[in-house]
């Protein structure tokens, strides 16, 4: 993309939006609109509406973990009509796990929270249908957090096979 395109959305939707958008950030000619909980509505609406990002290509979350704010909602929009993309970031700390929905104004954004919700925990106020989607239903817990340690298992040789195979959970007939 052109650098003039980028650096032009960036001081547009700031002009336009004022003080909804915390900051703009460019990097490698992409957009990245940053912005608060309150206020993402609002700057999505403005982008499909008059910026005509029509389409939510992507909604995600980031753990940043041990970092405060720890997570990172970010929106990836596509305007058809002018074949750019833009990023919207939302950070969420540790103990603000809520959001609004972004299914009112991309349909898209409903099972992309769903999963969101199911791997992180975050939970999305107004959606129509917040349940788990990727876990089983009595899944305690969400798995792409960043406060399970990772457990490393020992390579297995012939000297120390018989060792760690004794050692692994199996389950029980």
């Amino acid at each position: 993309m052109d650098q003039s395109v980028t650096t032009n959305l960036g001081s547009t939707v700031l002009a336009a939006l004022g003080d909804a958008v915390n900051d703009v950030r460019i990097f490698r000619d992409e957009v990245t609109l940053i912005t608060t909980k309150e206020r993402v509505l609002e700057v999505l609406q403005h982008l499909r509406d008059v910026q005509h990002f029509e389409m939510l290509t992507d909604e995600t979350c980031v753990d940043y973990y041990p970092r405060e704010p720890r997570f990172g909602i970010l929106y990836q929009l596509y305007s058809l009509s002018r074949n750019i993309r833009v990023r919207v970031k939302v950070m969420l700390g540790e103990y603000e796990r809520t959001i609004p929905t972004a299914c009112g104004v991309y349909t898209a954004a409903n099972w992309l929270e769903r999963e969101i919700y199911d791997l992180f925990g975050i939970t999305f106020d107004g959606h129509p249908d917040l349940r788990r989607i990727m876990m089983p239903p009595g899944w305690e817990g969400h798995p792409l957090l960043k406060e399970n340690p990772v457990k490393v298992e020992e390579v297995a040789f012939s000297f120390n096979r018989n060792r760690i195979d004794a050692e692994k959970p199996y389950a029980r007939e």
